[in-house]
């Protein structure tokens, strides 16, 4: 069925198009290349009538119509977990695998979620995993947490002390560590804790992990057994820093922020990491492709050469040309 509608200016449609009225035609199935649109994309037939008043650039072709009213997606990153080569031990060809598989390869671990029973788990399976493939290579944990719950962050805690028996533990802190994800970051290995330099940490005392409902006296039982593990938090965390027990106290009864240098004045951590110097060319020194090794074998970039600069092959003295006698006088033998 087709219908044709008049209407007094196309500008009203198509404004970035035509600007003079006209009239156009929609059909409630249009073909183009031989494929059939329903009627939600209507493509709009225009012709444009010659004006010689106006620039005049001939008839809008249907492509162009179908590229300036075609309905585009927004881009949008890629939300799934990125993915990148990893060779397998004893293997030539590499295999695509997350990245964060392939950072537990190399004992990696990237914490960046808030830490529920769920991520403790995870993280408690991971490390295990790690101690049984080698109980003496070392552990990195990278920290960006939000937060995490009391009970599940000392589990993960009281894992990481055992670990330290047989391996060392370097801890991260890339971001923001808050609450019991603060007390995680400082619990790696003395001497290999760090941060970085605009890194943040948040201690504070932890609630009940969720909503309790009961008898008082169940409430009773459960507000005791809360805060006896928050005792046990701040012995831990007194002995992590040096600080005595009464000072921790003091400092947890509000939120404690600590940047990074302050982290490591109070003992939290041991160093930041910052960014090594440039290192300048001194003055006078005149800039060069590198170092080459050897006279007759030279070496650059790792590239085998056979005295040539890259690839290329070197420069061979052209031969002499014999010279020859007079044309004219007689030839004379050589001996």
């Amino acid at each position: 069925m087709k219908f044709t509608l008049q209407i007094a200016s196309v500008g009203a449609v198509l404004s970035a198009l035509v600007s003079q009225s006209s009239a156009y035609s929609i059909n409630s199935k249009i073909g183009v290349n031989g494929n059939s649109l329903s009627s939600r994309s209507v493509i709009p037939n225009l012709s444009i009538p010659s004006n010689s008043n106006s620039n005049n650039h001939g008839p809008i072709t249907q492509k162009e119509v179908l590229r300036m009213t075609t309905k585009r997606d927004t881009i949008k990153m890629p939300t799934q977990t990125p993915m990148v080569p990893w060779t397998p031990p004893g293997s030539d060809y590499a295999q695509f695998v997350d990245i964060y598989s392939a950072m537990y390869r190399d004992r990696t671990l990237m914490i960046h979620k808030f830490i529920d029973e769920e991520v403790a788990n995870e993280l408690i399976s991971i490390i295990l995993y790690m101690r049984k493939e080698d109980s003496r290579q070392d552990i990195s944990i990278y920290f960006n947490v939000p937060g995490a719950l009391l009970r599940p962050a000392l589990a993960v805690y009281d894992l990481i002390q055992q670990t330290k028996e047989s391996c060392d533990v370097e801890t991260v802190n890339l971001g923001l560590c808050a609450g019991m994800g603060a007390f995680l970051a400082g619990s790696g290995t003395k001497g290999k804790r760090s941060a970085m330099p605009n890194s943040r940490f948040l201690l504070q005392r932890t609630g009940i992990d969720k909503v309790f409902q009961g008898q008082a006296t169940d409430i009773v039982l459960e507000v005791r057994n809360v805060k006896a593990m928050n005792d046990r938090m701040e012995l831990a965390l007194s002995d992590m820093t040096g600080q005595t027990t009464e000072r921790i106290q003091q400092d947890l009864k509000r939120d404690f922020y600590l940047g990074a240098d302050e982290a490591v004045q109070y003992g939290l951590i041991d160093q930041v990491l910052l960014p090594a110097p440039l290192k300048r060319a001194a003055r006078g020194q005149e800039a060069d492709l590198g170092a080459f090794e050897g006279e007759e074998e030279q070496r650059y970039q790792n590239q085998d050469n056979e005295g040539g600069w890259g690839n290329q092959r070197p420069q061979q003295p052209p031969a002499e040309k014999k010279k020859k006698d007079d044309d004219d006088g007689p030839q004379i033998a050589k001996g």
